[in-house]
């Protein structure tokens, strides 16, 4: 009997599922994948919090707003990956594509406000800190955050996937599609921390008008995406219908569009008010020869950041 209720479990990502409340409420996968997905986050989650526990008894208080940003981008993940609308992607492309645009301009942003790499460096070990210092400064590192390489894997990699049997056989071995739904995690991740910058870059830093070309030029990326799969007259995958996958492309577009224009129009602003404060500041450090101690601070940050480890 445990045997039997155990499979149903570990196969259940894979039984096409329909739509209702009752699922919608109560389709929660536990298979060993999503069960260390709770693991994996739940011990992130617990870090953070320490994190800026240990900076509050130093007496350094941490953003309450880089703290709710962090916790829920984790939450998206496991909504991602763990929630009914995991369960509902063996059925319905529609969930398939909510759950990409959770999963890669969704949760990595939120994450990427949460700054937790300048939380480890404040918080870590000395060991630790230089750990992760020559793990930023790698060469291996350096290649695959190349904004470059990381804008053709971001976008090309939807196109890849979703306008190719891909989908359909990686969906046929939920095995391989959790180890592709983490990839695209991670290289969303890798796509959105220099654009959000909250935490320093040491390598291949971007300034306001790099920013705002990288998320320009994928607008008419994913536009063309969506339009083509709502064109289609075929499936994006066997398990999908012709409607569901009209429906889904629909979301892509006209969700992936919004998604970069909630990004672009801050970094815009942000743009013209780091321009105004930093005109200001020049004036009145020649003028009056007045210390700015914010300056100061965030020059020290970045050069930890971007100064290569040099002790033990």
């Amino acid at each position: 009997m445990h045997e039997g209720i155990f499979s149903t479990i570990v196969i259940m990502p894979m039984k096409p599922i329909k739509f209702d409340l009752t699922n919608a409420l109560s389709a929660w996968g536990f298979s060993p994948f999503q069960i260390g997905v709770i693991i994996v986050l739940l011990a992130l989650a617990v870090w953070y919090a320490y994190g800026t526990y240990l900076l509050a008894v130093r007496g350094r208080k941490w953003s309450n707003w880089r703290f709710l940003s962090f916790i829920l981008g984790l939450f998206l993940i496991d909504i991602a990956l763990q929630s009914p609308l995991a369960a509902f992607t063996a059925s319905y492309f529609q969930a398939h594509a909510l759950q990409h645009l959770v999963l890669m301009a969704g949760a990595p942003p939120l994450l990427a406000l949460g700054a937790p790499s300048t939380l480890l460096l404040q918080t870590a070990s000395r060991k630790n800190k230089t750990l992760w210092l020559k793990f930023l400064h790698s060469k291996p590192f350096s290649f695959i955050s190349h904004p470059i390489l990381v804008w053709f894997l971001y976008y090309g990699a939807m196109f890849a996937f979703f306008l190719t049997p891909a989908i359909g056989f990686a969906m046929e071995h939920m095995a391989l599609m959790d180890v592709i739904n983490v990839g695209f995690l991670l290289g969303a991740t890798l796509f959105w921390w220099p654009i959000i910058a909250v935490d320093p870059i040491p390598k291949w830093q971007m300034d306001y008008g790099a920013k705002l070309i990288n998320l320009l030029l994928g607008v008419p990326v994913e536009a063309f995406l969506g339009i083509t799969i709502m064109m289609n007259h075929s499936t994006v995958a066997p398990m999908y219908s012709l409607s569901s996958t009209h429906a889904g492309g629909g979301i892509l577009w006209s969700a992936s569009e919004l998604f970069s224009v909630v990004a672009i129009v801050p970094i815009f602003f942000q743009w013209m008010h780091s321009e105004d404060r930093k005109a200001a500041r020049y004036d009145r450090t020649i003028d009056l020869g007045v210390f700015d101690p914010e300056a100061e601070a965030q020059a020290a940050i970045v050069a930890v950041i971007a100064a290569p480890p040099t002790g033990k």
